[in-house]
């Protein structure tokens, strides 16, 4: 896992591991089957490392704090987005991880359909929100006046009336963060799915 935080999931291969370890690449068959193994064990990992929701609490907490902290597993691991639905030899904490989504859901009286959609549709919204969040091409520590200025130097203010007002009312001001963004989507898609589990 932290050779794909450093280097990308591409730079993951056996013999690299095994030369991250200090060993021959062949050592690592005494662990693992092949490279498939090693990538289900690094996606059932990050699985690990999302906050399950607590028994009794209310739904929406629950879907809210699992969201927040699957965002932040995926920022740690952005190579994991790729990756976490794509096992089909998923580990302990997959698993238990989506036993546990479902099973909130059904205890606020989700139907098993609407459950689904439920899990469906909120990891959709985590999971796009993340990957255009660290795609972006600057990040907190970055000067946005430079890099907004490099952006928009090519383009005319005057065609582009609605991306200079977007630009200067909200993305310049003091204390913008397009992570800001991810709250306001999750409760829409919380509020649209309770809305639609009532009806």
């Amino acid at each position: 896992m932290a050779l794909a935080d450093k280097d990308g999931i591409g730079s993951v291969s056996m013999r690299r591991i095994a030369q991250e370890l200090g060993i021959e690449a062949m050592s690592l068959y005494h662990h693992v089957a092949n490279k498939e193994d090693v990538l289900d064990g690094m996606v059932d990992q990050v699985f690990a490392e999302i906050e399950l929701p607590a028994d009794g609490t209310e739904w929406k907490t629950a879907m809210r704090q699992r969201a927040e902290s699957a965002r932040e597993a995926m920022i740690r691991h952005p190579w994991a987005i790729s990756l976490l639905g794509s096992r089909s030899a998923p580990g302990p904490a997959t698993v238990r991880h989506h036993n546990a989504v479902l099973g909130s859901c059904r205890a606020a009286g989700f139907s098993i359909h609407m459950a689904a959609h439920a899990f469906s549709l909120i990891d959709s919204y985590v999971y796009g929100f993340v990957l255009q969040e660290v795609n972006l091409p600057f990040d907190e520590s970055a000067d946005l006046d430079e890099v907004v200025d490099s952006m928009m130097l090519p383009f005319s203010a005057e065609d582009y009336p609605h991306l200079l007002e977007l630009t200067t009312e909200i993305i310049l001001q003091p204390g913008y963060s397009y992570g800001d963004e991810f709250a306001y989507g999750l409760d829409r898609v919380l509020d649209s799915l309770e809305a639609a589990a009532r009806g």
